[in-house]
């Protein structure tokens, strides 16, 4: 399992300090997740803060576009030094060009659902993506509840991709902590982002990482899974 926690609970006025303690902490991947107020109805770091912290960790670099007409920034994002680019099947009306744009830049693409938006939508592009992102509470503001009623997208997913061949990722993001890391893992989940769970820990970013590793450590997929 991979770890990406979420840059949108950092400190924004010392970013660059907890990017460096991130990485030090043992985290796999950096999630940015960029909001236009449009989309979701919130404001986020754009390309420019990816850019001026991407020489602070060598770290996968992950642009979570929830904007309307995500074809508009994916060129800024992918100079500014993401490697993997998701955007919101809900945010576009040519996920296929879109995703081979990002490709073509040299870059992973990703697609990613909204909780009320079922697998069915995406799973028609397996064979395009990196990796599938599950949002596992309504996009646009951390703190928020994990939704338990995603749990079955995550394992359908996983399932469809085994069946379509593909080597795709399954990334969860939303309420994501110690207490249902558990659950994501099991369901087969391949990428933990996690905001509050790490950030708000009270024994630092090191152990909040290590809890979610070893909690995540005890769970096997679900047997529908296993069986594949």
């Amino acid at each position: 399992m991979l770890i990406a926690p979420s840059m949108l609970c950092a400190d924004f006025a010392s970013l660059r300090r907890d990017v460096q303690q991130l990485a030090a902490a043992g985290a796999d991947w950096l999630h940015f997740d960029v909001m236009d107020g449009h989309f979701v109805a919130n404001l986020t770091h754009g390309p420019l803060v990816l850019k001026a912290v991407r020489q602070d960790a060598d770290l996968t670099f992950d642009a979570h576009l929830m904007v309307e007409k995500p074809e508009q920034y994916v060129g800024e994002f992918a100079e500014a030094g993401a490697d993997f680019i998701t955007v919101h099947i809900e945010a576009t009306s040519a996920p296929h060009r879109v995703l081979r744009h990002i490709r073509e830049l040299g870059k992973r693409p990703a697609v990613s659902l909204n909780p009320a938006t079922p697998t069915s939508a995406v799973e028609y592009l397996l064979g395009e993506v990196d990796m599938v992102l599950v949002m596992s509470v309504d996009p646009g503001f951390a703190g928020q509840r994990f939704i338990a009623a995603v749990l079955p997208k995550i394992e359908r997913l996983k399932c469809a991709a085994a069946d379509a061949g593909a080597d795709v990722l399954v990334q969860v993001d939303g309420g994501v902590n110690a207490d249902t890391v558990g659950r994501v893992t099991a369901a087969g989940a391949d990428v933990i982002v996690s905001g509050s769970g790490i950030f708000a820990h009270p024994r630092g970013y090191a152990a909040a990482i290590a809890e979610l590793r070893q909690r995540a450590a005890t769970e096997t997929p679900n047997c529908s899974l296993r069986a594949r």
